[in-house]
């Protein structure tokens, strides 16, 4: 299974993006991106659906030449070093979502999609992505393109063998708190030895934080790291492990792959667009899964944006390319050709989406992805939640892959997250 690219979630100090973008005065003169009729368009391998970018060039060809490049690498910092020397900045960049709290505090490098009126299209999107896009100041700067709703995934046959729910109403019903997910697990190693619900804790630990309306910082600056939603999210990993619901085995290595194909590990929790790792990764267990939903309520893992910097000479052609490069049609299209969960609800109605799909038994996937996506909560995301949130991921999967004492692990997570506000200015 290769790893997904929004698997790969880059940890650093929140305050980079701001620093380097903060070279770049308000209201200065920024160097245009696009000459004469060219228009420049930076995303990511992935990031757009390559149909519907295709379909934008000849489209607006009349009137522009769509000149779309898509970057390799560390995006975030190539896209940031660009705007900071303010040379060859691009008239349209993608934001990716895990990035979108470091832009905000620099909202003013950006359009104001409002005043190009995206507030028309606002009551077609999902409110949470919607609001994800907006800065404190109500500067809108990101555009909607894809999410990243959150399921559980399991193998049919293994969870039947186990004695478990195995339809995926049922497993959606009668799996629906923590407790009951756990129990789940203690039933399948008891019943098939050797077997594993989970792969590691992490995966219980991200999606419980994700699952509610507060991460690590709040709108004041203050570390929230230390209050209930996180501790409980810790307790809930650590009772993984003691309950051994989770294996000891790391993703994506060849003996995590291994085991997920002999249906040892026969259960995970993955957004939509591991739909495709599995497929690609371990494609035997075609026809083998079900997708239900997760316990409790849906979290979500990815999505991203599009924006128009101060670079564009033409923003209200670039924000007219932006809008219907991503409406509910083309939102669609990007789903088909590269798994691009759309925000747009209207979406999930479309033929394409419901196609009965063969990996999964022939289940119509948006039955259960659809709903959950539009159950997610709004979450204040802060520029500081990255830096403040890694020491204690870190500690959490210490204890699941080490061993480590829980006691210990938070007692250090904590020490970090100290040092870590303190130098960002992080009241703690």
């Amino acid at each position: 299974m290769r790893l997904s690219r929004r698997g790969l979630l880059r940890a650093g100090l929140a305050g980079s993006a701001a620093t380097a973008l903060g070279g770049l005065a308000s209201g200065c003169a920024v160097p245009t991106g696009s000459t004469g009729r060219n228009m420049v368009l930076w995303y990511w391998d992935g990031g757009l659906g390559d149909t519907v970018v295709k379909n934008a060039r000849a489209r607006y060809d009349s009137s522009v030449d769509l000149q779309a490049i898509k970057i390799g690498g560390y995006y975030r910092s190539k896209l940031i070093t660009t705007m900071a020397g303010r040379a060859h900045v691009p008239d349209i960049a993608g934001l990716k979502g895990e990035d979108m709290a470091s832009y905000l505090p620099n909202a003013d490098q950006f359009v104001d999609l409002r005043t190009l009126g995206a507030d028309k299209y606002e009551s077609q999107y999902l409110p949470w992505k919607w609001q994800q896009g907006i800065a404190d100041d109500g500067t809108m700067i990101g555009f909607p393109i894809d999410c990243g709703p959150v399921a559980h995934f399991y193998q049919y046959a293994v969870f039947r063998k186990a004695g478990l729910p195995y339809e995926p109403a049922d497993v959606s019903k009668e799996l629906n708190t923590w407790e009951k997910f756990f129990a789940a697990g203690e039933r399948l190693r008891k019943r098939i030895p050797g077997t594993s619900l989970l792969t590691d804790i992490n995966s219980v630990y991200d999606n419980v934080v994700q699952q509610g309306s507060k991460r690590y910082v709040d709108k004041d600056r203050h570390f929230i790291g230390d209050q209930a939603h996180i501790r409980d999210a810790w307790a809930l990993a650590v009772e993984a492990k003691q309950r051994r619901i989770v294996s000891n085995l790391v993703t994506g290595t060849p003996d995590q792959l291994s085991a997920v194909e002999d249906g040892k590990l026969p259960s995970q929790l993955g957004a939509s667009w591991a739909i495709s790792d599995l497929k690609n990764g371990v494609p035997k267990t075609e026809g083998r899964w079900r997708i239900a939903d997760m316990p409790v309520r849906p979290s979500n893992n990815g999505g991203s944006f599009l924006s128009v910097t101060k670079a564009c000479r033409e923003p209200e052609r670039a924000f007219q390319i932006i809008s219907w490069m991503l409406d509910s049609a083309n939102q669609a299209q990007g789903f088909v050709d590269a798994g691009l969960f759309p925000s747009t609800p209207a979406s999930y109605g479309l033929k394409q989406l419901r196609e009965p799909d063969d990996f999964f038994g022939g289940q119509v996937t948006m039955d259960v992805f659809g709903p959950a996506a539009q159950k997610i909560v709004v979450a204040y995301n802060s520029p500081f939640d990255i830096a403040l949130g890694q020491p204690i991921k870190d500690e959490i999967k210490n204890v699941g892959v080490l061993g480590k004492d829980p006691k210990q692990a938070w007692s250090d997570a904590m020490s970090k997250c100290r040092r870590i506000a303190k130098h960002l200015g992080v009241s703690y």
